[in-house]
């Protein structure tokens, strides 16, 4: 089927997605693509970084050739010097499901970042929890690691999904966790009017040892390609250290090094060891979510989606 063809399904009811999730370097995108191509599809990027603008070989996002002619949703829609929300994503994110429709294609959510998606399609509502703006200055003055230690003893299983090192997202849990006494869990949004979608969603798991070796051929690669250069020039360009740092994982450790605050060795072999940690962080989050039908290869994939459509 081409790229730009119509989906020849007819809905009724609930607007059926496909989502796509799994673990960094799990073949997601290459899936997505797959999928939207045999199925009449366009894909709706979950992923909290390639919301941004310029991050583009840091965090591997999809290159114009990699799409082969599918349109694909909600990457660079945001400044790196801008706070993006998973509220934010839900707004964008039901606006291109709406779109995707309107063109009689299927919508394929495709990404790693568990709460957008879970938050988007249905399975765990945002706490109605506004800025706190004295706790806020009062926490921006711990480093992550006393961050992380204080979500421990407040909310420890949002510390168990959480990224320990990203300053912004410990401390909107630690406001969350002030407000509620914890955060909300996903299964609250069980009991809940239910999600407006009907979702088929398909994992990606590939065996711990086959995983680690795609994540560390996938940092070299991305390392080779001028992930350091790109990071130069977003600092040129306005980025602050600060807010580079802020943005987590590979940028972390690139504003450490170009601060000279560790150097190149120290940053690939930080990277070595937290990327990893990431994608073990992930699959907790989707462990928790029993719809997941966790796939083998791309074959299940599009039989399992074709019957899921055909309803």
């Amino acid at each position: 089927m081409k790229a730009h063809a119509q989906s020849s399904y007819i809905f009724l009811g609930k607007p059926r997605v496909v989502a796509i999730v799994g673990p960094t370097s799990s073949g997601k995108t290459a899936l997505g693509i797959y999928l939207a191509q045999k199925l009449g599809g366009e894909v709706i990027s979950a992923d909290s970084r390639q919301v941004y603008k310029g991050l583009n070989i840091g965090t591997g996002k999809v290159t114009k050739k990699e799409m082969a002619g599918i349109p694909h949703h909600l990457l660079d829609v945001a400044s790196p010097k801008c706070i993006f929300s998973a509220d934010d994503f839900k707004k964008l994110g039901e606006q291109a499901i709406a779109s995707i429709y309107r063109s009689k294609k299927i919508p394929i959510v495709v990404g790693g970042t568990g709460l957008y998606a879970d938050v988007l399609l249905g399975r765990m509502t945002l706490p109605e929890v506004p800025p706190n703006p004295q706790l806020r200055k009062q926490l921006d003055t711990k480093s992550a690691r006393q961050l992380f230690a204080l979500l421990l003893k407040k909310d420890p299983e949002r510390a168990k999904n959480i990224e320990p090192t990203h300053k912004r997202r410990l401390v909107r849990a630690l406001e969350i966790a002030e407000a509620l006494g914890r955060s909300p869990a996903k299964s609250d949004a069980m009991h809940a009017a239910g999600s407006a979608y009907d979702v088929l969603w398909l994992g990606l798991n590939p065996p711990q040892k086959v995983l680690n070796k795609k994540i560390a051929e996938r940092l070299h690669a991305r390392l080779k390609a001028g992930m350091l250069t790109e990071a130069k020039k977003l600092h040129a360009g306005g980025l602050s250290y600060k807010r580079m740092e802020a943005l987590g994982l590979e940028y972390r450790s690139l504003a450490r090094f170009l601060q000279n605050k560790i150097t190149h060795t120290e940053m690939v072999a930080e990277l070595e060891r937290a990327i990893p940690h990431y994608a073990k962080r992930q699959m907790r989050w989707f462990k928790r979510n029993p719809n997941i039908v966790w796939i083998k290869n791309k074959t299940e994939a599009l039989r399992l989606a074709k019957k899921f459509l055909s309803r």
